[in-house]
Formats: C-alpha cells, sequence, structure tokens
C-alpha cells in the first residue's frame, strides 16, 4: 500500500481550511500533519477533514498559538507521548499508521538572539532539540518511524538562501545546526526530501511574508522536514528511488501560509 505522509504549517488550520481542503483534492496524502494550527482542540474544523476523506483526527491543541495536528484517511493508533517540551505547549502529537509511528512537530522558533543564556527562546529551542535527542536514543532502529513537521533549522548550504549570511541568524546558526545534526544521528535518520532532492539544488519551504514576490526575491530556508527511522527506509525506497518533494506551487496560493507543504511517499 502506498503510503504518502505530507507535512504542513498552516499558519491557522481555521483560516485555511479550504486551502486544505484543496491540497488534498490534489496532492492525495494519506496522512497530513499540520503545525501551527492555533486552535484549541474543539476548535478545529474536523467536519472540513471528513469532508476531505481525512476522517481519523489526532489534535494537540492551544488556545491561540502553536498547537499541531495529524489528520489521516486510514485508522490510527495510538503513539507514545513525548515529554520533550519543558514549556508544556501543545508542540508534539504522535500516531501509528499501517504500523508506522508519525510524530509531529512543531519546534520552537527560537526568538532573534542566538544565545542560550541571553535569550530563553533559543535556549527552549535547544533544550527541546536535547529531549528529543535523548528520546530517540533509546528506540529502536529497526522499528518504522517518520519525525516529521516544521522543526524550525534549515541545517544545511542550500538549504537557506544564503549560508555565509544565515550563520548569525536564528535558524541556520551553529548550534542549531549541531543540535540538528545530534538528532539526526541518535537514530540514524534519514533527510527523505534531501535524498530525493540532493545538495546542491537549493531547496526551501518557507519564505517570508515581507517580500512582496517570494520567488522574484527567493530568500528561503527549509525549515519543514520528513525524517525516517533505518526500519523505513525500505519502504521509502521500494519502487527505487525516494519520492519526496516541496510543493512550493502552494505557497502562490491566495492568502498562503509562510510555509509550503513537503511529501513523501512509502510502500508498506
Amino acid at each position: 500500500m502506498r503510503l504518502r505522509i505530507c507535512t504542513w504549517n498552516v499558519n491557522s488550520v481555521r483560516l485555511r481550511a479550504e486551502q486544505a481542503a484543496r491540497f488534498v483534492a490534489e496532492q492525495a496524502p494519506d496522512v497530513l500533519c499540520l503545525q501551527e494550527i492555533k486552535c484549541q482542540e474543539a476548535e478545529f474544523p474536523r467536519g472540513a477533514f471528513e469532508e476531505m476523506g481525512l476522517p481519523h483526527i489526532r489534535i494537540a491543541g492551544q488556545k491561540g498559538w502553536h498547537g499541531v495536528a495529524i489528520a489521516s484517511r486510514h485508522p490510527i493508533e495510538d503513539a507514545p507521548k513525548l515529554a520533550v517540551c519543558r514549556e508544556g505547549h501543545a508542540r508534539v502529537v504522535g500516531v501509528k499508521v499501517a504500523g508506522v509511528e508519525i510524530q509531529n512537530f512543531y519546534i520552537p522558533a527560537g526568538g532573534d538572539i542566538p544565545d542560550r543564556a541571553e535569550n530563553p527562546k533559543f535556549d527552549h529551542k535547544l533544550d527541546f532539540f536535547e529531549k528529543l535527542t535523548a528520546e530517540m536514543a533509546t528506540r529502536d532502529p529497526a522499528a518504522p518511524l517518520a519525525i516529521v513537521g516544521d522543526l524550525n533549522v534549515a541545517p544545511g548550504e542550500y538549504d537557506v538562501w544564503s549560508h555565509r549570511q544565515m550563520l548569525k541568524t536564528v535558524s541556520h546558526t551553529p548550534p542549531e545546526i549541531a543540535a540538528m545534526a545530534a538528532l539526526k544521528t541518535s537514530l540514524g535518520f534519514t533527510d527523505i526530501v534531501r535524498e530525493a532532492i540532493p545538495d546542491p539544488e537549493k531547496l526551501f519551504s518557507w519564505w517570508s511574508y515581507r517580500a512582496a514576490d517570494f520567488r522574484a526575491s527567493n530568500r528561503g530556508l527549509r525549515l519543514d522536514h520528513i525524517w525516517i527511522s533505518p526500519g523505513l527506509r525500505e519502504a521509502a525506497f521500494r519502487l527505487g528511488a525516494a519520492a519526496a518533494r516541496v510543493h512550493d506551487d502552494v505557497r502562490e496560493w491566495e492568502r498562503p501560509s509562510d510555509h509550503a507543504p513537503v511529501s513523501a511517499d512509502f510502500v508498506v
């Protein structure tokens, strides 16, 4: 069976339910992982997602801020709940679908100053990575697992519009890149999107609203990720090559999120 997993920071699910419906109709995801839903569980537009054909829903909501959700075409089972956010924000939700554990994250952006002592938000971001890395180090690499979402770090030279200019800007600083590398090593994760679209091709999933024409300026960052455990690699490469992409055309739609969806296909 084909399992298409998509991740998308929608920047308010109630504002973008129609866009979500269009995306689902065009791309047919089996599992849609959302970040920054910006609503509590009771406010989530369940009916709209049921009409899209994604009736199995798990939500971690929060009033006005943060919030994550997973909507699935297939039945969902419980997955381990991860206590990785010291502030108690709604930043992680997990499920199992067709035997695959999917953990969906909205990792803190980290504020403006890349210094743990001066900036509690940056410290929280690195603490989140450290707690998640410690958790993943306890996992069985052979178990099929995907960690997805807005991880709020663009790790590579070709994941930012200017590697040199961004090294002092939160999202691409050396401490963040090191924290993400440690997480990747913890379970031997594969960055499946970069397997499908390798360096040195520039690849972004976020563009600031400040740009009048995001394509013309193209000052983007690849903040949204799908990583897989060794136990999911076979499913990712069963047809011979990784099938993953950034749906940057969605950023062109009317009243878009500043993030574009990212998808990857598996045969499970």
